[in-house]
């Protein structure tokens, strides 16, 4: 029986850890452009004459803000999925492994002789 449990959790948990991987990197990919919006924000601003600096600065400003807005949108729900599948596995893991014990309690329990018949 246990034999048969370590052959079923791990498909069970087999790419639930993908999702938790994925709401990371949208994270970083949001601070990797972030990071990129600013340096050209910077850059934009030190090569721009007078007039055109707040321009520059504010569309460069908005390219960050929006990696930052865009990398957390897909991240945030990443997380939440990846919590609600993780508890959902425990559970399902928890209730065979329960299942695999009282059938295990309910033979051994069982009169030998009873068992030959």
């Amino acid at each position: 029986m246990e034999e048969g449990l370590l052959e079923v959790v791990p498909t069970l948990e087999k790419r639930t850890h993908y999702l938790a991987t994925f709401a990371n990197v949208a994270t970083l990919m949001g601070l990797l452009g972030t990071i990129a919006g600013l340096i050209q924000a910077f850059t934009s601003v030190a090569n721009a004459s007078a007039a055109e600096k707040a321009d520059a600065l504010s569309a460069a400003i908005s390219v960050a803000m929006n990696c930052t807005a865009f990398g957390l949108l897909v991240a945030i729900p990443l997380v939440l999925i990846y919590s609600v599948l993780q508890s959902k596995t425990t559970e399902l893991v928890d209730g065979l492994e329960m299942a695999v014990v009282k059938s295990v309690n309910a033979l051994m329990k069982r009169d030998p002789v009873e068992t030959a018949a």
